[in-house]
């Protein structure tokens, strides 16, 4: 029997409801919206549909947000006093900016120049310390998509093995701290697996839980999951495709039709942990609006 699909779009709506809830209790009681801005630098068609998609999410929950579009030449320090002037605006409670970024510039001190109260992404220094020290404020988004994915999906992590095969910084290293946590929704058994790993499929096979985030496209294969997992598929590769508009399609890391024959459940690509990203991003906003209150 096929696997159960994991319907991110539909999760991610329930989570938007809640936001939306949250942010009309906040008008109720006299406080503006949740703020959010957007730094996107360069001309990237992706990043540029992802940050339009956020607006578009902010504007469905009540939230108000903006996106500071700059150009591909901005130089590190250009950028770095564009955070600055966010940190300093009492009017924005959440920023994000935008990945990757041209140019010869550092990620992580972007990251770590941004104000921890507002850092919407959960990508900062102070976010990862938090979560690593078991006391989170903003949990990256994808890994808290992920997360909720599993538990609204009736899929406890509890005493469960966790196979992540990726270890980025954005994903597969705050994944496995947050599920590995001693929490409801965590208190998981979490192994981190990569590209490099010796006998790949051999560790993937282990998996009551396998989450593919190593953005190598069908890298698991229907062989490499044990019978009855639970499939979380991460990644977002492009495939050439005239028939569609933008001339691509997306892929994930998991040959999808030979591993839903084998998984007991699994996330489509796209409409799987895609949504649920930029859901779990509106849930930090509304907190770190909460918190400025």
């Amino acid at each position: 029997m096929a696997a159960r699909i994991i319907d991110g779009k539909a999760i991610a709506a329930e989570v938007r409801a809640e936001v939306a809830a949250g942010v009309e209790a906040m008008a109720a009681a006299g406080a503006r919206p949740p703020h959010l801005t957007a730094v996107l630098v360069g001309d990237d068609a992706a990043s540029a549909t992802y940050v339009r998609l956020k607006g578009r999410d902010c504007a469905e929950v009540g939230m108000t947000s903006e996106a500071l579009a700059l150009p591909a030449s901005t130089t590190q320090d250009e950028l770095l006093e564009v955070v600055r002037g966010l940190n300093a605006n009492e009017a924005v409670d959440g920023v994000i900016v935008q990945k990757p970024i041209p140019g010869d510039v550092d990620d992580a001190l972007v990251d770590a120049t941004l104000d921890a109260s507002k850092d919407a992404d959960g990508l900062g220094p102070t976010s990862l310390g938090r979560l690593v020290q078991g006391a989170p404020v903003f949990v990256p988004a994808t890994p808290a998509g992920v997360q909720q994915l599993l538990l609204r999906s009736g899929i406890d992590p509890s005493g469960q093995h966790v196979v992540i095969v990726g270890r980025s910084i954005l994903v597969g290293r705050p994944l496995a701290m947050l599920l590995s946590m001693k929490a409801e929704g965590a208190n998981a058994t979490v192994t981190i697996a990569h590209t490099g790993t010796g006998d790949l499929g051999g560790v993937t096979r282990e998996a009551d839980i396998l989450v593919a985030a190593a953005g190598r496209r069908n890298l698991i294969t229907g062989e490499m999951v044990k019978p009855g997992a639970v499939v979380i598929d991460v990644g977002t590769n492009r495939v050439d495709d005239p028939s569609k508009k933008a001339g691509f399609r997306l892929a994930g890391d998991v040959d999808y039709e030979a591993v839903r024959e084998v998984a007991s459940a699994i996330t489509p690509v796209p409409g799987g942990v895609g949504p649920m990203t930029r859901a779990m991003l509106l849930v930090n906003t509304l907190r770190a609006a909460q918190a400025r209150q």
